[in-house]
């Protein structure tokens, strides 16, 4: 099965965002928006949702602090207990430095795990450019086909009112 997307190329990021929110409001269906750098206001305009990432970091904090503690207290208490100086085994306060370095650590490493899952990024992988200069200078909306009312010259219309530099339609085959 194929599927029919519009592409829109612009010169700037503002009038990305004009014709991204206008798509959004005609009820076309937005696809994914490619820039050479990050557009604030464009997952506003695109109606994405936030991102779940920090509770992911902060989940992995949690549980990397849990972890570190258990494990301080268990090897100062339970498997090799040694009165040093007459200072108690479970000396929290002693704990404190590398509990956050470890803690940091798990946050750190999961949330980046985390985003390359995600993603679904991995090594190796062959990035697909869907118009040129859109690493160095092109701002690129892609709408999709949604419904059996697709009217490409109606999608035309709304793009053209942002100059972009072309519209053009794609058959994409899945």
């Amino acid at each position: 099965m194929s599927r029919r997307v519009v592409l829109g190329i612009f010169e700037n990021e503002s009038s990305l965002l004009k014709a991204t929110r206008e798509s959004r409001q005609s009820g076309v269906k937005i696809v994914d928006a490619y820039t050479p750098y990050a557009v604030h206001g464009l997952d506003e305009a695109m109606g994405l949702r936030p991102s779940r990432l920090p509770w992911v970091c902060f989940g992995a904090a949690i549980v990397g602090l849990a972890l570190k503690l258990w494990f301080e207290y268990w090897a100062t208490m339970t498997d090799w207990p040694i009165n040093i100086g007459g200072k108690p085994w479970d000396s929290l306060p002693a704990f404190v430095p590398v509990t956050f370095e470890v803690m940091v650590l798990a946050a750190g490493l999961t949330t980046v795990f985390a985003f390359l899952v995600i993603s679904r990024l991995r090594p190796a992988k062959r990035p697909v450019l869907v118009a040129s200069g859109i690493t160095d200078n092109r701002f690129v909306l892609v709408l999709e086909e949604n419904d059996a009312h697709w009217d490409f010259r109606r999608i035309q219309t709304l793009l053209q009112k942002h100059e972009p530099v072309a519209v053009e339609e794609r058959f994409e085959g899945e």
